[in-house]
């Protein structure tokens, strides 16, 4: 339990981080303020743990025919959505919200986020 609240926190500041990075890199996105910029990073991560897989699962076909490519434009979306909930936070438009989507991928790659890992279950 404590390890998942860890992990949840980590989590949170560094999509809080890169927003606020991506506030900063691109004029495409906004926040007027810091409390803005950590509802934002909540509230993403929340509809990236719920609403992103049924997305990603409902739009599969269309995900594997374009190799994948498709999932940074849900990822858009998905900055969309949490920017029209927010109050405070701006996004201007979808290439905008695609752009910061690149760069969260980028940036979660390089910490290991997006990483796959196979684990195998020894059974008794």
């Amino acid at each position: 339990m404590r390890i998942n609240l860890i992990r949840f926190l980590v989590f949170w500041g560094v999509t809080a981080l890169s927003l606020w990075v991506a506030d900063e890199l691109f004029d495409g996105i906004s926040f007027d303020t810091s409390q803005s910029l950590f509802i934002a990073g909540l509230l993403l991560g929340i509809v990236n743990t719920f609403l992103k897989p049924l997305l990603v699962l409902l739009t599969l076909p269309l995900s594997v025919l374009t190799l994948g490519f498709f999932v940074l434009v849900i990822n858009a979306l998905m900055l969309l959505l949490v920017a029209w909930l927010v109050p405070g936070f701006f996004v201007a438009g979808f290439w905008s919200g695609f752009f910061v989507a690149l760069f969260s991928f980028i940036v979660n790659s390089l910490i290991g986020y997006n990483r796959v890992s196979v684990r195998r279950i020894d059974r008794p």
